[in-house]
């Protein structure tokens, strides 16, 4: 990996000069016409305009460094949980098609805006780099998954995991949420968040199934009497249970499940 470093301070000095040095400096050979921008705004623009240009490159280096720690950090909690004495992950971690899931969780790392969603990818690389239960095209679309999904998606998935046949309403109460109106825009978000999952394969209402796995119909006798009175059903359902896919299973397994640490380091401090 090309390790890349980023300037402390931006140069100070004449009135072009601070700009075109103070920029270029840190974009070069990031953008290539930001060469051409720079000098096009030293032209053009008085010392207040090119302060501001530096301030807002100041921050979007600052933005980069920081983006670049958490995937660094995130690269050395990988190997951590590696065995790499396994022949067949040392085998793994170098083939195309598990690199080419390592360059899409980075080309995709903005959808990891939290420290929870990078432990997912975390997990999910570790997890894809040791084992083969799922196919590389799952564990592609799992990334979608944490990139696409907000953390109350990943905490329905996790509350539906932990038990199985859950209703609406104890999912929400689960969530520790106080109770609210059905005209509420809480409960529109409630109903969208449920919509998507099922929608998206991950969880689905409860199915009975035969010995060879084939879903059963339900059948709903013609004398049992319409319930619910002339009110739509709730948001918070407390009567029909919700279960993971397949699917949603094998991705709670993959994403939400850390592999313990094989592998631990002394860091600069003599801190672990």
């Amino acid at each position: 990996m090309v390790e890349t470093t980023f300037p402390d301070e931006f140069p100070e000095g004449a009135k072009h000069g601070k700009l075109a040095r103070g920029a270029m400096n840190v974009v070069s050979g990031m953008i290539p016409i930001a060469g051409g921008l720079v000098a096009a705004a030293a032209s053009a623009w008085g010392e207040h305009e090119q302060d501001r240009m530096n301030d807002f490159f100041r921050h979007w280096v600052e933005m980069l460094r920081a983006e670049m720690e958490e995937k660094q950090k995130t690269i050395v909690e990988i190997m951590q949980r590696l065995d790499l004495r396994d022949e067949k992950i040392a085998e793994r971690i170098q083939t195309p098609e598990f690199q080419s899931i390592l360059r899409k969780s980075f080309r995709d790392w903005a959808g990891a805006e939290s420290d929870e969603k990078r432990a997912f990818v975390r997990n999910l690389l570790a997890n894809a780099a040791s084992s083969t239960v799922c196919s590389d095209d799952v564990v592609r679309l799992f990334l979608d998954w944490i990139k696409n999904h907000s953390e109350l998606h990943l905490a329905v998935i996790g509350k539906i995991y932990n038990r199985s046949g859950i209703t609406r309403a104890e999912i929400w109460r689960e969530l520790g949420r106080s109770p609210v109106r059905e005209d509420s825009s809480d409960a529109d978000l409630f109903k969208l968040l449920i919509r998507d999952l099922s929608t998206g394969g991950i969880i689905r209402q409860h199915r009975e199934t035969d010995y060879a796995g084939n879903f059963i119909r339900s059948t709903r006798s013609r004398n049992t009497p319409p319930t619910g009175g002339n009110t739509y059903k709730s948001a918070f359902d407390d009567n029909e249970q919700y279960e993971l896919t397949a699917l949603g299973e094998q991705f709670v397994h993959y994403a939400m499940t850390d592999i313990p640490i094989k592998l631990t380091y002394e860091r600069p401090g003599g801190q672990d």
